[in-house]
């Protein structure tokens, strides 16, 4: 009889483990705030990994494709329901994430004889300005990270998600110091190149954070990265006609010209 609680906790730690050696080798997704709206960046090899969720509200992930699909329409059909029974303008992703999503992930992260959500969620809604953007991180065990709390000094204006907690640390740590929500869209682009760059280097032994990778170390990566992926861009955008026009994908030639230039350096 004692040894239950033990058994239970040993088997949510072996979980834990599974789903984080799944989850190792996943293409980040970045995005971040600039002027003309949020941006989402990303290399994909064989399936999309940006997505509309509802008007105003954009989604990337990491993880398997099947599990993302099936949160993806979740959160599609829940937003569409708010929508549906309140107004568009109600539909908000602190209430997607905090009362339907991460219960979702929870319970099924909990249930030990079930299989578990093998993803990573990164979502972000517009704002009217960079200052009001939100960002969101959801984990398989509906753990949830964000910008949103209106009580922090500063709300950091981007959002990462990796395959690993140690990589995704260190695209925030780049990306805290190098992202300005003036920036440019091809600024921003190359940016969020070197952020996604930085997410797939292993870090070097006995230094883990290691936060100043060198140029030629991202060039590198970047060359290998190139010759089996293509880039995929989405962008949230501030001026569009009506919220349901404000996601656009961007075009693989137009991201090409832009990113096919050296990483940029930090300041």
């Amino acid at each position: 009889m004692f040894e239950e609680p033990f058994r239970y906790v040993e088997a949510i730690a072996n979980r834990r483990e599974y789903i984080e050696n799944e989850l190792a080798a996943g293409s980040p997704v970045v995005a971040m705030s600039l002027a003309e709206g949020i941006l989402f960046f990303t290399l994909s090899r064989d399936r999309q990994k940006l997505f509309e969720i509802h008007d105003r509200i954009g989604l990337g992930a990491v993880g398997h494709p099947g599990d993302i699909e099936r949160l993806r329409m979740l959160a599609i059909e829940l937003a569409g329901a708010e929508g549906f029974t309140r107004s568009d303008a109600d539909v908000s992703l602190r209430r997607l994430a905090n009362y339907s999503l991460s219960p979702a992930l929870k319970a099924a992260f909990e249930q030990i004889y079930g299989a578990p959500f093998l993803a990573r969620l990164l979502f972000a809604e517009l704002g009217r300005e960079p200052a009001a953007d939100a960002f969101l991180r959801l984990d398989y065990d509906g753990a949830i990270r964000s910008n949103g709390n209106p009580a922090l000094p500063s709300r950091p204006g981007f959002g990462a998600v990796s395959g690993s907690v140690a990589s995704e640390a260190r695209m925030e740590r780049l990306l805290a110091a190098r992202h300005r929500p003036d920036l440019g869209r091809d600024d921003a682009l190359r940016l969020a190149r070197d952020a996604w760059m930085t997410g797939t280097i292993p870090p070097r032994e006995g230094d883990a954070a290691d936060e100043n990778l060198p140029t030629e170390t991202i060039r590198a990566r970047q060359d290998e990265a190139l010759r089996e992926a293509v880039f995929e861009a989405a962008l949230l955008e501030r001026a569009a006609p009506t919220p349901a026009q404000a996601w656009r994908m961007l075009g693989t030639e137009e991201l090409r010209g832009v990113l096919a230039a050296e990483p940029t350096k930090a300041p």
